[in-house]
């Protein structure tokens, strides 16, 4: 931690949209745009996927087609979010093409085990509690969603937060 986090921390956390609100302006908009672009490239990998199996199989006599048994969708994309959330930037490409970064709420950045974690609380929060589950967003303070919360994890605007050094 750095001695800035230390001395602007609001009730154990370090990000306090009072003295801070560059930080959570437009967050839940850029979140849904975000959504929407690591939707169209999970896709095109899993697609990407998809042949490279068919043409395993062509290549084994079939049997690398039992790999279509397996959930191909989900086990691509939480390699995708692990491994892009869960990295050295802290977010998705399509995160970053909308310009929000993931942190904990003490302000380090989650690794890929709490990653992965996010993107399937995610998943089945609005699979159980429907999709008006994601209107919390617009009553929370910084603007967290009920997965950042159980989670510990808060989105940000990433230029402010590289000015910080954070």
């Amino acid at each position: 931690m750095t001695h800035y986090d230390d001395a602007y921390r609001a009730g154990g956390q370090v990000f306090d949209p009072i003295r801070e609100p560059e930080l959570f302006e437009g967050v839940l908009t850029k979140r849904f745009f975000a959504f929407i672009v690591d939707a169209i490239l999970i896709g095109f990998f899993l697609l990407l996927v998809s042949i490279v199996i068919l043409a395993m199989g062509v290549i084994t006599l079939g049997v690398a087609w039992f790999l279509f048994a397996l959930p191909l969708f989900a086990i691509v994309a939480l390699l995708y979010v692990a491994l892009t959330l869960g990295g050295p930037k802290a977010a998705t490409p399509g995160m970053r093409l909308a310009g929000v970064a993931i942190r904990s709420t003490d302000g380090e950045r989650i690794g890929a085990i709490i990653a992965a974690a996010h993107a399937l609380i995610f998943w089945f929060s609005v699979s159980v509690l429907t999709p008006l589950i994601l209107l919390i967003g617009l009553f929370s303070d910084r603007k967290r969603l009920l997965h950042d919360m159980l989670l510990g994890t808060v989105v940000l605007n990433a230029g402010p937060l590289a000015r910080t050094r954070r």
